[in-house]
C-alpha cells in the first residue's frame, strides 16, 4: 500500500512510501494490550533507500524516524489528544483527576517529554486520566488557562485546576513522579 504521510499535515511534498505493516503475529501480540506500544519497522522508498518508521497499532498512526519534515508527525498510543469541543467533557466533567499536557508539534521539549507522558498514562491508568491539548489548534483553552510556556502540565480535579499542580517546561521522570504522588497523597488525606 502506498501512502504519503506529509501531505496530510502540510503542503510540502513528501516521498510516498510502499508500506506493509509488520507481520500479523507481531500486530496481534501488541493489539491484546490495552495501551499498544509503537512498533519500529523499516520500509524502502521509491529510490530504494531504507527508511525507519514507527507504527502505532492502536491509532494506526505512522511516523518516519530521521531528519525530515515528516518526522514531526506525532505518534501517540496511550494519551488522547483532545480538541476544544471535547475539553469540558473529557477534563472538567471527568470523575477522576486529569493530567493535561499542553503541547505543540514544533516544540522540542514537548517531543522530549512525550515518552514520559505515555509512561504516566500507563503507570497511573486506574487513578489518573492523561490527555494532550495542541497549543496551536486550541487558542481559547490556551487563553483561558494562561498557558505561556510549553510544555505545560496541569492537574485538574472536580472541574478546576489544582493549586500548585502547574508545571512549565521539560521535567524529569523523578520530578514528575514526585509531583503526581504528592497530589495523590493530598487527595487521599482530604
Amino acid at each position: 500500500m502506498a501512502i504519503n504521510i506529509c501531505n496530510r499535515l502540510s503542503s510540502s511534498p513528501c516521498i510516498p512510501l510502499d508500506f506493509s505493516p509488520p507481520r500479523a503475529s507481531v500486530i496481534s501480540t501488541f493489539a491484546r494490550s490495552s495501551v499498544p506500544s509503537p512498533i519500529k519497522f523499516s520500509t524502502f522508498d521509491r529510490y530504494g533507500l531504507r527508511r525507519s518508521s514507527l507504527w502505532c497499532p492502536g491509532s494506526g498512526a505512522i511516523a518516519l524516524i530521521g531528519r525530515s519534515r515528516c518526522s514531526r508527525l506525532p505518534v501517540s498510543c496511550g494519551v488522547r489528544v483532545i480538541e476544544q469541543s471535547k475539553f469540558d467533557e473529557e477534563v472538567l466533567q471527568s470523575d477522576k483527576p486529569v493530567l493535561v499536557d499542553f503541547v505543540a508539534d514544533w516544540c522540542g521539549p514537548c517531543r522530549l517529554i512525550s515518552p514520559l507522558i505515555e509512561w504516566v498514562s500507563q503507570e497511573y491508568n486506574d487513578i489518573l486520566k492523561v490527555v494532550k491539548v495542541d497549543h496551536d489548534a486550541n487558542p481559547q483553552i490556551i487563553a483561558r488557562y494562561k498557558v505561556y510556556g510549553l510544555p505545560t502540565l496541569i492537574i485538574f480535579k472536580d472541574g478546576q485546576e489544582v493549586p500548585g499542580s502547574r508545571r512549565e517546561g521539560a521535567i524529569t521522570k523523578i520530578k514528575l513522579k514526585e509531583l503526581i504522588n504528592s497530589f495523590l497523597e493530598k487527595k487521599s488525606v482530604s
